[in-house]
């Protein structure tokens, strides 16, 4: 059986808990945790975090469309994070904890737009959806030690007070869709 993958790439602040939810889902093939939309020519996690290079911390998602369509990932994504919040996300502050969307192909970009009109028209969150629709950009895959950080290191205490709880609520809301 031949798979034609698809790529996206998703920005939802820290990139530990987007890749980690992910990596458990039927059809993702592989979440990478790393850097996209920035204005400089390299990106690594000391200059990203420090806002120096305008990149948002990412999540490059390989999928099998067939098992789980763009429009699942997408919904799964903006349960994931608060898609209302400019530029953080809970006490994770600055552009580099934007969401956003860059999509690989004009089908994701039209396909994120509508889910965005429909959260806002749904009135779903109380503040209207902030999440950027961007063209794809240079991807800058993560430090080694950023891949599978939530597995790696559950003790940590940011893993304990941020990932733990959005992981437990993902795996509830998403029983049927996990390996």
């Amino acid at each position: 059986m031949t798979t034609n993958f698809q790529q996206t790439t998703l920005a939802g602040g820290c990139f530990w808990c987007i890749e980690a939810a992910f990596n458990q889902l039927v059809g993702i093939e592989q979440a990478v945790s790393g850097y996209m939309g920035g204005t400089e020519a390299t990106a690594d996690y000391k200059t990203v975090c420090e806002g120096h290079t305008d990149h948002a911390e990412v999540v490059q998602l390989t999928f099998d469309p067939e098992l789980i369509s763009y429009r699942e990932i997408l919904e799964i994504f903006f349960a994931l994070h608060d898609p209302t919040q400019l530029n953080r996300q809970g006490n994770d502050i600055g552009r580099q904890y934007r969401s956003a969307i860059f999509y690989h192909n004009d089908e994701q970009q039209q396909a994120a737009q509508a889910i965005i009109d429909e959260i806002n028209e749904d009135a779903i969150w109380p503040d209207p959806v902030v999440t950027e629709v961007n063209a794809q950009m240079p991807f800058y895959s993560g430090e080694a030690y950023h891949q599978g950080y939530f597995n790696a290191n559950p003790e940590n205490q940011y893993c304990q007070a941020v990932v733990s709880p959005k992981l437990a609520k993902f795996k509830k809301t998403f029983a049927s869709k996990l390996k």
